[in-house]
């Protein structure tokens, strides 16, 4: 099965959004699943088969998610990091701004669904590839 190691490998070639395709095809050679990424720290949980699961430590510190979800600014705001425009860093502190509390990837339905701190979707998106 995979590591923490190996996905924080594949995931030091991701300097903005325009390479996330390039990501979710790596963590798919590696058998992950899919992953849970909880903006306010974010720390991801990897899922692969037969119920493993691997657990990375936080990146930064900790981010106040928005009480109230902007779902239209949001989406503004995927879109310019998904152009190259912002570093991931950047991208969390616009998903926090907004009301997104976690983003969920399915790499068997190749899916991102974002989520508000009550649990409800806000956005899901097939991911190219």
């Amino acid at each position: 099965m995979f590591t923490v190691e190996q996905i924080k490998q594949a995931h030091a070639k991701v300097r903005s959004g325009a390479d996330f395709p390039a990501y979710i095809k790596a963590l798919k050679q590696l058998g992950v699943t899919g992953y849970e990424t909880q903006v306010a720290d974010s720390c991801n949980r990897y899922f692969g088969a037969d119920g493993f699961s691997a657990t990375a430590s936080p990146m930064y510190e900790q981010l106040d998610i928005a009480a109230a979800t902007n779902a239209r600014q949001f989406e503004e705001r995927l879109k310019a990091h998904q152009r190259g425009e912002t570093d991931y860093y950047t991208f969390c502190k616009d998903c926090a701004s907004n009301g997104i509390d976690k983003w969920v990837v399915s790499l068997e339905a190749m899916t991102c669904t974002y989520f508000d701190q009550q649990g409800r979707p806000v956005l899901e998106e097939k991911i190219p590839g």
